[in-house]
């Protein structure tokens, strides 16, 4: 029993840090302030909120149908692994650079969106929030979970960090004097460092559900 709890607990810490550090809603903040610029505070909000909501619903359709794109394509668990893991390992250098990454969103998109009105869904949403990285991490995390309650745990992981993602964008003004730029710079680093273990991590596992150093001493 307890060691059934145990293993649930660290598949949920697993599950937050992975999602939540290639999320990455606190390296948004420069962006995003970028982009609202011209819009006072309740329709900075509005942007935080469609946001955070087209991150939870994204993140939650490939959450749960990523057993059905595997089918199709013939795609196995631990290909994804590696495949997920080489891209967060990406995007992980850059955050321990203090840069956004390419793979997230590219400085063409960011620019296209300085033009629109509604950046709530694009950009912020979709690169920005849910993108390559943490849309393969939550297809891989659901389907290497064992239980019903570890597939549970993935979707409220995802529904955490969009409400966090949505707390930290409404009050990015404020969360963006107290820390600075080198306090954001350096939990971004922080954040990639540990993102980078977890991807080398999922490249490992994938590795040996491939067959690839089992037997090896």
């Amino acid at each position: 029993m307890l060691g059934s709890i145990q293993e649930h607990i660290e598949f949920l810490l697993l599950a937050f840090s992975s999602i939540f550090f290639i999320v990455d809603p606190i390296a948004c903040i420069p962006t995003f302030l970028a982009l609202t610029a011209d819009d006072e505070l309740a329709e900075r909000r509005h942007m935080a909120k469609r946001a955070a909501w087209t991150c939870f619903v994204v993140l939650s359709a490939f959450a749960l149908g990523g057993t059905l794109i595997f089918k199709m394509f013939g795609i196995t668990l631990p290909a994804f692994r590696i495949a997920g893991g080489l891209i967060m390992i990406l995007i992980g250098l850059d955050m321990v650079q203090a840069r956004r990454s390419l793979t997230k969103e590219t400085a063409s998109e960011t620019q296209q969106a300085m033009e629109k009105e509604d950046v709530g869904i694009i950009p912020l949403g979709v690169p920005m929030l849910a993108g390559p990285g943490s849309i393969s991490t939550v297809m891989a995390l659901m389907a290497q979970s064992a239980t019903w309650q570890h597939s549970v745990s993935i979707i409220i992981v995802v529904a955490l960090t969009s409400f966090l993602s949505y707390w930290i964008l409404a009050a990015a003004d404020r969360v963006g004097r107290r820390m600075g730029d080198t306090g954001i710079r350096i939990l971004t680093r922080f954040m990639g460092l540990l993102l980078m273990a977890i991807a080398v991590q999922f490249i490992l596992s994938g590795l040996t559900a491939a067959g690839f150093g089992a037997g090896q001493r």
